[in-house]
């Protein structure tokens, strides 16, 4: 199971409380006050891990509670502080801060709703499902994102970290301050204080984490154009291959390595359709995952297996892209024809090159491992030469 956006509550741990105590001992029978401090509460601290690829830990574990300071203790003792709770998420993970009382734009699950574990509508974990009909939640800028036109306005609230780096931390809830005891209060004038301070509360709310994929190269096109079976002819990653739109439900990682010892990463995103910058066939879902990427691949059927033109498939492309995210188009792209065994592709790419000039085009088949070699060389020229 794949879960790139999930929705948890978080708790920092609160702070012990004060202690009231007298400090009673044989030969001092009346001793001054010796109350001890109360504890800190932990915090919760969310880190970035490499080894990790999805946000599944939260989709079963959506309440993030840190531990609560002791109390603290007579004969001057101070309660322990609370354990810090640290919780790893994958690299790329975007933490937003939702409103009070808000229900979140929402996370997904790419798995049928009868396989998920039953969760309460409107609780935290709850994740958006998406299908292949393109439920989907709600795309954000790195700012503050709303939908807007027909979708109706919807907001995700204040974008608080962005976790791009193995190691990197950040503290999502601080814990509470632990309660002063009553030996902090005596005085000159007060010199037996029966009272303490109570601990503070930790930190709560709700947040959203966000996944977008960390690749250097991204892989677009149309289902079923390919990019599952070039992503296994360029490296070791089994995406599942079938000859039928929507096999890929989830983005797939592949690490392609070179005779020099460098690696690229190169992800592969489930198809796109017309319609996608609008969330139409889990085009939010995807499009996301190739916002971090240096290079694009725009990956095309040149052959025309579903009916289609490749010309048209590819400024359909284009225009999705630019709708969805201007910026998308200045990075490098690079224009790749697939299925070029069969026999109506040589034929259409004459036509593309007529129809869409001063676009190179390399073409390839990557079901025979044709071309696959210049491609590789290709997009790593594509990543070294940003």
């Amino acid at each position: 199971m794949f879960v790139d956006q999930i929705r948890v509550y978080a708790r920092a741990g609160r702070g012990g409380k004060g202690c009231v105590a007298f400090r009673r001992e044989k030969f001092r029978p009346k001793g001054g006050p010796d109350g001890g401090n109360g504890g800190r509460g932990g915090d919760v601290v969310l880190q970035a891990d490499h080894d990790l690829n999805n946000l599944i830990a939260q989709y079963y574990q959506p309440r993030l509670i840190a531990e609560d300071g002791e109390n603290g203790m007579g004969k001057g003792m101070d309660g322990a502080a609370g354990k810090d709770l640290i919780v790893r998420v994958p690299c790329g993970t975007l933490v937003w801060r939702l409103p009070a009382g808000s229900e979140a734009a929402g996370a997904e699950a790419s798995e049928p709703e009868d396989e998920r574990p039953r969760l309460r509508p409107g609780t935290a974990g709850r994740p958006l499902l998406r299908s292949a009909a393109g439920v989907s939640a709600v795309e954000v800028d790195l700012s503050r994102e709303r939908e807007d036109g027909n979708r109706g306005e919807v907001s995700k609230g204040e974008l608080v970290a962005d976790l791009t780096t193995h190691g990197q931390r950040f503290v999502l809830c601080r814990g509470g301050r632990g309660g002063l005891g009553n030996r902090n209060f005596a005085t000159s004038t007060r010199q037996a204080p029966r009272f303490a301070q109570p601990g503070e509360p930790g930190e709560e709310g709700e947040y959203l984490l966000e996944l977008r994929i960390m690749a250097e190269v991204g892989l677009v096109g149309y289902p079923n154009a390919g990019k599952s079976t070039l992503l296994s002819a360029i490296s070791r990653a089994r995406p599942k291959i079938a000859p039928y739109p929507f096999t890929t439900l989830h983005p797939q990682i592949g690490i392609v390595e070179y005779s020099d010892y460098r690696r690229l990463t190169v992800c592969d995103v489930p198809g796109l359709i017309e319609g996608a910058h609008r969330n139409v066939g889990l085009g939010h879902a995807f499009l996301r995952h190739i916002q971090r990427c240096r290079a694009l691949v725009i990956l095309l059927d040149m052959a025309g297996t579903d009916g289609r033109a490749p010309w048209d498939d590819y400024r359909n492309l284009l225009k999705e892209l630019e709708l969805y995210d201007p910026a998308l188009l200045a990075r490098p792209r690079l224009v790749v024809a697939n299925k070029m065994d069969e026999p109506v592709a040589e034929q259409n790419l004459k036509q593309f090159k007529k129809k869409i000039r001063k676009t190179p085009v390399l073409p390839i088949s990557a079901a025979f491992d044709q071309g696959t070699e210049k491609f590789k060389e290709r997009i790593r020229e594509s990543v070294e030469g940003e």
